[in-house]
């Protein structure tokens, strides 16, 4: 049985230049590497209106028992401003005991070190067959629209009657600075809201023939961020609103604007769904006009896989390779385990988050190494 370097098939990664929806050859990489340890793959390419098509990944090992799933994304945001780099940001570089690259930390790194920690198991297992399967979903979708990835996989999965994840470990760059400080058991939930109020354009010498909608929004904007949303759950810090534009478009100053329009952004917990802050920012406008237009949409839910078996099983492993006892966190922006949810436990671990989407994106090797041993562990541990 091949034992896969995690450091080589991460470099191999990176030099896809998969930018979201491109693909750029990173899942036929990854494909290649995992038909040699015997998985069985599933390729397949979703498409929806406005959206481009997008190529995603199923894997299994292994056809009965519980199956414990990885989940990940080969995109990648784009590299910003190429000329800051220190190296090419495709090149994979490994400069000063640090693997540099576009997508290393987020999250191609660990998708090469789960790789890895699957090969050294299945060598270990290679004259007995294993107490279940194991299984990678990745999506080229992930950073992007996420119409066309994960969501669809896992109804494809469900739909095809021929796949259930018992279990699933997303390898999102989960720690601040260090690795071994953070597992992800739960995410907040995300909406935003496109607000305008309506008024009557006119001359700002003759504000009685005119119906100025400015006033009228800061009023709205006032009774919204009056006071807080809550004070937090147990699992999760208070929600947090942001109010992120205001704009008419107006650029004389002696005009009073038609229509004045405000984007907002609410990171929510446990105690709120996207309905219920609609319903809420709704009667708040009403309170004050009606000649608005309120549009929302929510990216997704807050969710929360309470402490138990899993987020367990994942927390020794972190501390027995680390020597760290992690936290169990809520915090940051949504990711695929949004999706995933709803058809298994799952939680999140991977690489750190200090340098993702930022130039001379990196990650340590000794970090990826010892992820890997991680990912072995609870691998062993679970079956």
């Amino acid at each position: 049985m091949t034992i896969i370097d995690p450091i080589e098939l991460a470099q191999e990664l990176i030099r896809c230049p998969s930018i979201t929806p491109a693909d750029a050859g990173a899942l036929k990489v990854l494909q290649k590497h995992l038909e040699s340890l015997g998985f069985k793959c599933q390729h397949m390419t979703f498409s929806h209106k406005n959206t481009a098509d997008v190529d995603n990944l199923y894997a299994r090992f292994g056809s009965a028992g519980k199956n414990l799933c990885f989940a990940g994304h080969t995109d990648v945001v784009p590299v910003g401003d190429e000329g800051a780099w220190t190296v090419d940001p495709f090149e994979a570089k490994i400069k000063n005991r640090y693997l540099i690259g576009r997508g290393v930390s987020d999250m191609k790194g660990a998708i090469a070190a789960w790789v890895a920690a699957a090969s050294i198991y299945l060598s270990e297992n290679k004259n007995k067959p294993i107490n279940g399967s194991l299984s990678l979903l990745i999506t080229g979708d992930e950073e992007g629209p996420s119409i066309n990835g994960t969501k669809k996989v896992l109804k494809w999965l469900k739909e095809s009657n021929r796949e259930k994840i018992d279990a699933c470990i997303v390898g999102e760059p989960t720690n601040p600075k260090h690795l071994g400080e953070m597992i992800k058991i739960g995410r907040r939930g995300s909406i935003n809201f496109n607000l305008t109020v309506f008024g009557v354009q006119g001359h700002s010498a003759y504000p009685h023939l005119a119906d100025n909608p400015i006033p009228k929004l800061m009023e709205i904007l006032g009774k919204i961020k009056k006071k807080p949303l809550d004070k937090g759950t147990e699992y999760f810090d208070s929600s947090n609103l942001e109010i992120t534009s205001i704009d008419t478009g107006n650029i004389a100053a002696n005009v009073i604007p038609a229509k004045v329009t405000a984007k907002m952004n609410i990171r929510f917990n446990d105690l709120h769904t996207g309905k219920s802050l609609t319903n809420w920012m709704k009667e708040i406008c009403d309170e004050i006009t009606s000649d608005y237009d309120l549009t929302a949409d929510c990216s997704g839910e807050s969710f929360i896989t309470k402490p138990g078996k899993l987020s367990d099983l994942v927390m020794n492993a972190v501390e027995n390779i680390t020597g760290v006892e992690p936290v169990l966190s809520t915090s940051g922006g949504t990711s695929d385990a949004r999706f995933i949810k709803d058809y298994c436990p799952v939680v999140e671990f991977g690489l750190t988050n200090e340098t993702a989407h930022k130039v001379d994106e990196r990650a340590r090797i000794e970090d990826i190494e010892m992820l890997t041993k991680i990912y072995l562990e609870i691998i062993r541990s679970y079956f």
